[in-house]
Parts: C-alpha cells; structure tokens; sequence
C-alpha cells in the first residue's frame, strides 16, 4: 500500500485528485491540506511515502522553498503539480531533490502511472511536458543559430572549408589573397567559439551554416 498526501490549497482541485487516486486500490490518502498547513501536518510525523504537492511560478521562483520542502519531506518522494513550464523551474524542482514533475493538465492515467513509477523508486515527467521541454530545447538551438551572422564572403569561405579546400584554393577560387582567406578563417573560428577546422565543420553542419 502507498500512503499519499496532497497539499494543494484549492480544495476543488484536492478533490478532483483524490477520486483520481482512490480508483487504485495500492493507493491510499493519509492526508490532504493547503501549503500552509501540510508543514505542520508533515512535521507531526504523518506517514506518507508520495507527496503530491501543487507549486505555482512564486514558489518555484523562491530559491529556498523547494530546499525546505524536500528537509521537511525527507521520508517522502516528492511529485511536482504545476501550470510552469520551463526548463529552468523544471530543472531547479529535481535539484531540490523532486522525483516528479507533471503538470496540471495530466490525464488522470498518467498521473496514477506516475505516482506508481515514482514510488518504484524511479523519476518522471508528464509526457506533454516532455514534448514541451524538447519544443524550447529546439526553439533555443534555433535562436543560437540566428545569433551566428556570417558575411556572404565568410559564408563563401566556410563552404569552401567545408569541401576541403586549403586557405591557397580557396584564395585561387575567391581571386583574393591567402593572407584574406586566413583573416576569414579566424573570423569563422571566432564567431562559432570553435578551435579548429574539424570543430567549424562539425558547428556549421550541426547548426545549418553548410
């Protein structure tokens, strides 16, 4: 049996999670409150083993929140319910020592699969977070890319690279100087923060520069 505790401060919503929880007989509510008074219940010694615990911007905003929560929590595992998506919030809630995240708008299947492989012993992210944390990673690739303003002559240069040409073929292909092309060469290393031409290559290819 897998004792939980919800701490949500709307009781409409603490409501709509227990006939949620209630529908797995391995499942069992020892407890619910709203953020002020689940301290007290927890420090009492209530015996829980998951914590569902709803945390608005504000709380994953304080940088010690979370740190109390997991202190006062330590003999629980602790499940993340929030509207937050973002990676950094994301990110900081597991530091605090979190097992799982979901947000609020989790099917009511994925929510009992999620407390089941939490209290296993394993981590987890809702699935929809998981498509939305993938959306900003590729959104903050993209915006890298466009941060990388190469020249029509730098960008000449970094194709050529590319083919393998050396700095004098290049300079016989583009009717200009090898010392020119040398000066391109150190621009393109300089913009991309690479420190070779193995690692342009691989930064210009990677990033849609070639």
């Amino acid at each position: 049996m897998v004792n939980i505790f919800i701490v949500e401060d709307r009781s409409i919503v603490r409501d709509g999670i227990r006939s949620v929880i209630e529908r797995e007989p391995a499942f069992r509510i020892v407890g619910e409150a709203n953020s002020e008074d689940a301290i007290k219940n927890i420090s009492l010694g209530l015996n829980a083993e998951i914590i569902l615990m709803s945390l608005d911007e504000a709380d994953l905003n304080n940088p010690k929140f979370l740190e109390v929560t997991q202190e006062r929590f330590a003999s629980a595992k602790v499940i993340v319910l929030s509207t937050v998506v973002d990676e950094n919030y994301v990110s900081k809630a597991f530091r605090a020592g979190v097992q799982g995240y979901l947000l609020k708008t989790v099917g009511q299947e994925e929510l009992l699969f999620a407390v089941k492989h939490i209290a296993a012993g394993e981590k987890y992210i809702c699935s929809e977070l998981s498509v939305k944390l993938i959306d900003q990673l590729t959104n903050n690739v993209y915006s890298r890319k466009l941060q990388v303003e190469l020249s029509r002559r730098e960008s000449e240069v970094l194709a050529l690279i590319a083919e393998g040409y050396t700095n004098n073929e290049i300079a016989n292909k583009l009717f200009t100087s090898r010392r020119t092309v040398e000066g391109h060469r150190q621009n393109l290393l300089d913009k991309t923060n690479t420190r070779n031409t193995a690692a342009l290559i691989r930064f210009a290819v990677k990033n849609g520069l070639v």
